[in-house]
């Protein structure tokens, strides 16, 4: 079918929403009907044969957890309506958006969208309607993003998936997860994938700065701003200029140094250290950590309008032990590389080689089993790893025994730091689930869980 013979329904209670749809759609489609209030949508159903439905993803603005979206498309399903459903939803309803797709949801689109974009998810709905095809689904093997991201598990095709669907975009993304998860391999591919591509990817540690290189290194300097400044030096923010920048161990700079960062994200300016004049910058920023996101939000340690700033969309990528048969899958991918740099024939793994791959912990995550793999490719004897082959690093080692130690006295240690808080505070709820970066409602349910 094409758009011009296409009949169309958008619910949204935004009615700034609605008209900028109208007036885009009318002279593109046969029909379009709006409305504010999705108890409307039975008996519109009722009475219309629809092609597609563009269903907001919130409709009460009090709540917004994306379940009232969810609710009315199950309802659209149970109707045994033909139509395809796009979502509309907003940056930090993306993981509801991606578990619509589960649901029954044909696609979504993140607003403000450009309105080819939309057009096109349009045409591609009707288009497919008719052999009950769609997108592929987060849950479904998708092609690899970049030539190392890579995965079949449940976990990474939902990154791979929200990866392709903010990367066109201009938001500001957090990337969590522990160290060697791959972290600066999702912000390469989030470039790769964007408008920017063409443009500089500039990294930088911010977390391995000190605190007189800081403004140096990121905003530049003037020459003679400080004794070593023999030259007048562009920071990596201007390097980045129409490009992307990624700051990577954003969670271990100090206060001083967010105050500074986040008068630049505000301004969308740098001043050279030494310099009066501003300069403009436009990049698109992209931060990485392995502070989880709650220890962050903790003000004496992180700012929280900081992490609103960088934290449009958040992305946490999963420890390689969650992964299941991805681990053979990245084994076997980091077997062919080093077979090539080492001028080896590709090895294949023993039984027992792969038993040991999937049952190790890996503490080291991604980065752990590739060198594992690399020195096995280069000790071994044959062209068949064995388990014995496969040696895992001593350094992990003891971090990994007293991480599960830890990990089998969690709840102890929750009930005693909550203890230690509450005593802290002398019994104030509100501040004690401030420093422990938790509400007070979920400070209320571990006060039951334990007994306190």
């Amino acid at each position: 079918m094409q758009l011009k013979k296409a009949s169309v329904l958008v619910v949204d209670d935004d009615t700034d929403v609605l008209t900028a749809v109208r007036l885009l759609l009318r002279p593109q489609v046969k029909e379009i009907i709006t409305e504010k209030n999705p108890e409307n949508i039975p008996s519109l159903l009722a009475h219309h044969a629809f092609d597609v439905i563009l269903l907001d993803m919130n409709f009460a603005s009090s709540i917004n957890t994306g379940n009232e979206g969810l609710f009315w498309l199950k309802k659209i399903k149970a109707l045994k309506s033909g139509a395809a459903v796009i979502m509309i939803t907003a940056y930090g309803d993306i993981d509801l958006a991606i578990r619509s797709l589960k649901e029954g949801a044909y696609d979504f689109i993140v607003k403000p969208w450009h309105n080819d974009k939309l057009l096109t998810t349009i045409r591609e709905a009707i288009s497919k309607k008719g052999n009950g095809s769609g997108p592929s689904s987060p849950a479904a093997p998708a092609p690899a993003i970049g030539s190392e991201l890579m995965g079949e598990s449940e976990v990474m095709q939902d990154i791979i998936f929200k990866i392709r669907k903010v990367a066109p975009t201009d938001a500001n993304i957090l990337i969590l997860g522990e160290n060697g998860t791959g972290k600066e391999l999702i912000a390469k591919a989030i470039h790769q994938h964007s408008l920017r591509a063409d443009k500089p990817f500039v990294k930088v540690d911010v977390g391995a700065l000190t605190e007189s290189l800081f403004e140096s290194e990121l905003f530049g300097h003037k020459k003679g701003a400080f004794t070593d400044a023999r030259e007048d030096r562009a920071g990596r923010f201007e390097a980045a200029h129409t490009g992307t920048i990624f700051l990577d161990e954003i969670g271990n700079i100090s206060l001083h140094q967010q105050s500074k960062l986040l008068s630049v994200l505000q301004n969308r300016q740098v001043v050279r250290v030494g310099a009066n004049a501003p300069v403009d910058i436009d990049v698109r920023l992209l931060c990485a950590t392995n502070v989880p996101l709650v220890e962050m939000a903790n003000e004496a340690r992180f700012r929280k309008d900081l992490i609103y700033r960088i934290n449009t969309v958040e992305i946490t990528v999963p420890p390689l032990r969650n992964r299941g048969d991805d681990i053979v899958l990245l084994a076997r991918h980091f077997g062919a590389v080093y077979s090539k740099k080492y001028m080896r024939p590709v090895p294949d793994f023993s039984k027992a080689a792969l038993e040991k791959l999937k049952h190790y912990h890996y503490p080291g995550n991604v980065r752990e089993l590739q060198y594992a793999v690399e020195r096995a490719v280069i000790m071994a004897d044959s062209d068949v790893l064995e388990a014995t082959d496969i040696i895992f690093s001593p350094i992990e080692a003891a971090p990994a025994a007293h991480s599960q130690q830890q990990e089998s006295n969690l709840e102890e240690l929750e009930k005693a730091t909550i203890l230690r808080v509450l005593e802290k505070h002398s019994g104030n709820l509100s501040r004690a689930s401030k420093e422990l970066g938790i509400t007070r409602t979920a400070l209320y349910r571990r006060l039951g869980k334990y007994d306190i």
